[in-house]
């Protein structure tokens, strides 16, 4: 499989780290959305990342599918989601104010960084910002003084969460450290200690 994008996107560094987790190999082809759009054409008509193509030269696009389709394959015994009932739908539930933030925070470094200075919408700003905060409190209020944000073990929330964390510090997130003061930070540590987590890092533009 090639999974293509570059891990500055929060949306597919959880996908390669998801990918690494369970134990599916992947190739690489590191593309950005904005930089390398003729070449993201001919895999995807939005021109987004990341993309994965399999095998068989099929395409899949959006994190969310792309990660379904390789927990399908790849985590037969619903250890990251679980399979049914009020413990898949909590996981869901922490899962969704993770993306939602992410797409918050994603929405406020357009806007900061690629829209012209003059031309910045100051209300909208800090609307983006507010609500990319709000997903942080609520996912550090979530996870309190448990090790993990549901169960006994890591599941697709807690990736989610600490990719949201670490991608909030790169993007410079205000009233970050007020935010997720203590929680979110010691998971970030922890699984950042994680093979599938330390080999996907983010890695700034400017690098």
């Amino acid at each position: 499989m090639l999974l293509i994008g570059r891990d500055l996107s929060p949306f597919v560094r959880r996908t390669a780290i998801v990918m690494a987790t369970v134990n599916v190999p992947f190739e690489r082809e590191v593309l950005a959305a904005i930089e390398d759009g003729a070449q993201l054409a001919p895999h995807t008509p939005l021109g987004r990342v990341p993309v994965l193509v399999l095998e068989d030269d099929e395409t899949l696009i959006d994190s969310a599918a792309i990660i379904d389709h390789i927990l399908e394959i790849g985590d037969p015994t619903h250890a990251l989601l679980p399979a049914m009932g009020h413990d898949r739908r909590r996981v869901q539930y922490l899962c969704a104010i993770a993306t939602g933030a992410m797409e918050k925070g994603v929405a406020s470094s357009y806007e900061r960084f690629q829209r012209p200075r003059e031309l910045i919408h100051g209300p909208w700003l800090d609307r983006l910002f507010d609500q990319a905060r709000r997903g942080l409190a609520a996912l550090e209020a979530a996870l309190g003084e448990c090790d993990w944000l549901h169960g006994d073990a890591m599941t697709l929330a807690d990736i989610y969460a600490v990719v949201l964390y670490d991608f909030m510090q790169i993007i410079d997130l205000p009233r970050l450290a007020e935010t997720a003061p203590c929680t979110l930070p010691a998971l970030s540590e922890r699984l950042n200690a994680l093979p599938a987590f330390r080999d996907h890092r983010f890695i700034p533009a400017t690098d």
